[in-house]
């Protein structure tokens, strides 16, 4: 009996369909022990502002050859750094 491989995907509905038709117990062997969180959770925000400044994050943005939320991401973790 030829053994089913376990599937390569982050998809969590094809994990799902794949263990709701096999058992764990048939792949113990292939299975590893993980510590940390494999989802973290995420909240989004929506963030209102005048257009000088949202042309000013762009334009900052653009300097540092980064998106502009991701801009905005970074100076948000860096003020909880110091807070």
């Amino acid at each position: 009996m030829n053994k089913q491989q376990l599937p390569q995907t982050d998809s969590i509905e094809e994990l799902a369909r794949f263990w709701d038709t096999h058992d764990l117990t048939e792949f113990e062997d292939e299975l590893e022990e993980i510590l940390e969180p494999v989802f973290e959770q995420e909240t989004a925000f929506i963030l209102h502002l005048p257009l000088e400044e949202a042309e000013a994050v762009k334009e900052i943005a653009a300097s540092k050859g980064i998106h502009d939320t991701d801009l905005i991401h970074q100076w948000v973790r860096e003020k909880l750094q110091v807070a």
